[in-house]
């Protein structure tokens, strides 16, 4: 008669040590410029990079908002010195006219390097 062998039983997962999970090391990004990185102050600062000058109302346009919060946001621009402001009559009908100063070129410029690091490191990855 054959002798049957003792069947070997699997190991249950509680028996089975669990294998240390190591993290994977973070990756090291540059701090971006949080006030250029907000997208309408963005778009202010691309859009006046591209131009000599642009009205409120160009502005407005280009980037599709409101009054408001075009104004709330090229405030914060002007008081970092990044955009200036020219406020005039034409014709008896105010106008505003915003113009990229060279710190703001110069922000914008830097901002543009970060991102261009930050989308590298992330391909790389």
């Amino acid at each position: 008669m054959a002798r049957s062998l003792p069947q070997r039983r699997k190991p249950t997962k509680a028996a089975i040590p669990a294998r240390p999970r190591v993290p994977a090391p973070a990756l090291q990004l540059p701090e971006l410029d949080r006030l250029i990185h907000e997208r309408i102050r963005l778009g202010i600062v691309s859009a006046l990079a591209t131009n000599a000058s642009l009205s409120f109302n160009d502005l407005k346009r280009i980037l599709k908002t409101t009054d408001g919060n075009l104004s709330v946001h090229a405030r914060k621009l002007e008081e970092a010195e990044y955009i200036s402001c020219l406020k005039f009559f034409e014709a008896r009908v105010p106008r505003t006219e915003y113009r990229l100063t060279a710190t703001g070129r110069r922000a914008l410029s830097h901002y543009l390097d970060q991102m261009e690091h930050w989308i590298r490191l992330t391909r790389d990855q």
